[in-house]
């Protein structure tokens, strides 16, 4: 087994058919094939089988996938580190959930050094993602947050990932809405309000996406909802369809004034806990620190 099969597997996994997996690859169909062959020999088990729709992964391939994610992922941050220290490059990687305070002050954090070689990561994603990367140092710190109804799950969570959970500040809830929503001149609304416009949630795409909700209200019954997973995506979607999400209302420069959104406290109260997470008996770089300085701005 190689590291090459492994990207292989991804890539497949990640594909609709064989020939798209191998375009994007670079090599031929047969190749591939063949590569895919030779391993599920060597491990004893069928990962990908064929149907109408093309490729899928077999009940084997589900729940080998993850563990080949994981073996890439640390194979990567070995290259990364070994070989770019050789290079004098300073590394950094944050990952969080969809805040951008968050990512104004990695912004910040870089604006104070000056290195002349380096390589920062921001990684916008998942919550178990978020955990995951921090468990397996793809990322030096991460940033999370938890209500009432998820607070129980993520604190278990943060033990069996060996995390510490820091947290940074607690906000009330706030829904988004485009500036000229026709409830944005409104001090304060309910969901009830809102109910006729279409609720705009980010999709956590995990069998456990209740659990792992980063919006308040995640147990709520919206009568109209749209999943995306994507910043400008849902921007559009809340400007062209009248849709409102709901958040912190934390309104950095950016969204307030280039995208022309607008904040309205809920009726409905689930406070959001927002706080960092790093290994434990971590040591913060010097990075690390700064970085954890910038967010602590943001508190109220």
């Amino acid at each position: 087994m190689t590291i090459l099969q492994l990207k292989y597997v991804i890539a497949l996994a990640n594909s609709h058919s064989m020939r798209e997996a191998a375009s994007k690859l670079y090599i031929s169909q047969p190749a591939l094939s063949a590569t895919i062959r030779e391993l599920e020999e060597e491990l004893g088990i069928k990962i990908f089988e064929r149907n109408n729709k093309g490729i899928i992964l077999t009940k084997d391939g589900l729940e080998f996938l993850p563990y080949v994610k994981q073996a890439v992922s640390q194979y990567a941050i070995i290259e990364t580190r070994y070989i770019e220290s050789r290079r004098k490059k300073v590394l950094f990687s944050v990952s969080m959930q969809h805040y951008v305070f968050a990512v104004h002050a990695f912004i910040k954090t870089v604006k104070q050094f000056a290195f002349p070689k380096y390589t920062f990561s921001v990684h916008e994603t998942k919550t178990d993602e978020v955990l995951g990367n921090v468990r397996d140092m793809v990322s030096e710190i991460g940033i999370v947050s938890y209500s009432r109804s998820n607070e129980n799950i993520l604190k278990k969570l943060f033990r069996e990932y060996r995390l510490q959970f820091f947290p940074l500040m607690t906000r009330e809830t706030f829904a988004y809405v485009w500036k000229q929503h026709p409830l944005a001149h409104l001090q304060e609304v309910s969901v009830e309000d809102l109910a006729e416009y279409p609720c705009i949630s980010f999709d956590q795409n995990s069998q456990n996406e209740f659990y792992l909700s980063e919006e308040a209200l995640g147990d709520y019954d919206f009568t109209k909802l749209i999943k995306s997973n994507d910043r400008a995506t849902s921007a559009e979607m809340m400007a062209g369809l009248n849709g409102y999400s709901i958040g912190t209302g934390i309104m950095t420069d950016s969204v307030a004034l280039t995208d022309g959104f607008v904040c309205i406290k809920l009726k409905e109260e689930d406070p959001l806990t927002i706080g960092y997470i790093i290994r434990k008996n971590h040591k913060l770089s010097e990075m690390g620190e700064k970085y954890i300085e910038e967010l602590s701005k943001y508190k109220e």
